[in-house]
């Protein structure tokens, strides 16, 4: 396996992604290479500047508890439910196929790319991420999820992008469903957060843990170094979301002392802020896909 690096460029915005780490966007720069702001975080203590690992071996897919976890950064795909109680649930990461497994390439361009993961024999699934880069400072992400098995299979697509902790996350709410937020996971304690009008804030804290927003109107926000990313996504008001019903999860975590016991002895290397959207839970038939757009737009502050 080769650690190559496909770079998506229009000036404005420059995509850096790694087919062999899980199909992961691990550079999202902008503003050119010389001045540019990189928007992302990822994990300076196993990756260079270049996207490739620092001790020049080629990655080795990974499974096991979350404290054994290679977290790269970036942004990747997952199925949902998480959790290690039963087949229905996706028990990652770490998972060798799906998440740090290699992904291929095809429709490769200077400003498109597609990378197809292999089939996982746990959940049944395929993944396919497809990024094409606008004219402009946005980008979109087509997911999508294929039943390879032979038994119907029921799953959400999970899009995890992980930045820099610092800053505040702004969402948007639709005013439609309650509770609008909900705490989902409690690793140091819950996240604080306001509700003013339609969005809800979450300013920056040192706490581990989840927010979910089963209210979400299919925007969130975070700024990072003077401009801001925003991610825009589809919500259907009559459909099953995971986790409460939610399309969208907030998740911050900060360094500890030591793992946390209760999350699989997972050890947060930095301070890191996950906006994570969902698509519906959808069960497929053999051969049956369910398919999820997130654009990405980056705006100056």
């Amino acid at each position: 396996m080769v650690t190559d690096v496909h770079w998506l460029d229009n000036g404005v915005l420059r995509l850096g992604i790694v087919p062999a780490l899980g199909g992961r966007l691990l550079s999202l720069v902008h503003g050119g290479v010389e001045a540019g702001v990189e928007l992302l975080w990822r994990n300076p203590a196993v990756l260079g500047d270049d996207l490739r690992p620092l001790d020049g071996r080629d990655p080795v897919p990974n499974s096991g508890r979350m404290g054994d976890w290679v977290n790269y950064g970036g942004d990747k795909t997952w199925p949902a439910p998480q959790g290690w109680d039963g087949p229905e649930q996706w028990a990652g990461p770490p998972d060798p196929v799906l998440d740090s497994g290699p992904f291929s390439v095809s429709g490769l361009s200077g400003s498109a790319i597609t990378l197809t993961s292999a089939v996982d024999p746990r959940t049944g699934l395929r993944l396919t991420r497809e990024f094409a880069l606008g004219s402009g400072a946005s980008y979109t992400l087509r997911l999508t999820a294929e039943n390879c098995a032979e038994r119907r299979v029921r799953w959400a697509l999970w899009n995890v992008t992980q930045l820099p902790g610092g800053g505040a996350v702004t969402a948007g709410l639709a005013g439609v469903r309650t509770p609008a937020v909900v705490e989902l996971v409690a690793g140091t304690g819950n996240p604080k957060y306001t509700v003013d009008g339609e969005t809800v804030v979450v300013p920056p804290q040192d706490v581990v843990g989840k927010l979910g927003v089963p209210d979400a109107a299919g925007w969130v926000s975070y700024g990072v170094s003077g401009v801001t990313l925003t991610l825009s996504f589809d919500v259907d008001a009559d459909a099953e979301y995971p986790d409460a019903g939610s399309p969208l999860e907030i998740w911050l975590e900060h360094p500890l002392p030591e793992p946390i016991a209760s999350l699989g002895d997972l050890d947060p290397p930095a301070r890191i802020v996950e906006l994570e959207v969902l698509g519906p839970l959808t069960t497929l038939a053999p051969g049956e896909k369910a398919s999820l757009t997130v654009t990405g737009t980056v705006s100056e502050r």
